[in-house]
């Protein structure tokens, strides 16, 4: 991609939501990005995307300076994507009246949302710290759990789990924080266990997690930054 089209931000209508008429692939190079195939762009803040290649390359190693594509630094780097994630971890179960939520600490990428979009049910400064029935209306509550990136969230409603929603393919960059995975896209590569839930997933993008090439938060405790 040339360095024209990779500061070019689109603000057009997302009919098909970024995905062409094949199942989209995530490739976890060795030691190397992440390829991407099957996607036409990538979201990089609310209404804007990036143009995608065929076959476009991001960087995972957290060094490119043409973030978020790769500019080989990794190699420089001797950056080691070794797999690191072999326990997918247990869910806990918290009853409310009308839902329970169902929460999976180690699949968590801390991103953050569910305390910005529901803090009266999620309060990670309580225990427990997830209440169903707290003070938000369960329409809020489950609208949260649908933008939880890394599958750590779910919920039970008339006795029936939601963990995956209908959502076209894509890829989106959280600011200074993992690539957002929805809609389907096949991983594989470099990778020891398969994601906590198979339709959204959040992808490590500081180059430290101890979860690759899962989120887990590090990019906060080492000050990770995509400017």
């Amino acid at each position: 991609m040339s360095g024209g089209d990779k500061g070019r931000l689109r603000n057009e209508n997302r009919g098909q939501g970024g995905a062409s008429s094949e199942v989209p692939v995530i490739e976890v190079s060795e030691n190397g990005p992440y390829v991407v195939t099957g996607l036409r762009e990538l979201r990089v803040r609310r209404g804007e995307y990036l143009p995608l290649e065929s076959v476009s390359y991001l960087c995972r190693c957290g060094g490119s300076k043409s973030k978020p594509f790769c500019d080989s630094t990794h190699i420089a780097q001797c950056f080691s994507g070794e797999p690191m994630a072999t326990d997918e971890g247990e869910f806990s179960d918290y009853e409310g009246s009308s839902l329970t939520i169902h929460d999976n600490r180690a699949a968590c990428s801390h991103v953050g949302y569910c305390v910005r979009g529901a803090p009266a049910v999620f309060d990670k400064d309580r225990r427990p710290w997830i209440k169903p029935d707290e003070g938000d209306a369960a329409e809020v509550v489950k609208q949260t759990i649908q933008r939880c990136p890394s599958g750590a969230l779910a919920y039970t409603e008339n006795g029936e789990r939601h963990d995956e929603w209908e959502r076209d393919p894509g890829v989106g960059v959280a600011r200074n924080g993992p690539y957002k995975v929805v809609g389907g896209a096949r991983l594989r590569g470099q990778m020891k266990a398969q994601p906590t839930v198979a339709e959204h997933y959040a992808l490590c993008r500081c180059g430290a997690s101890g979860r690759k090439p899962y989120c887990d938060g590090t990019h906060l405790e080492i000050g990770f930054t995509d400017e």
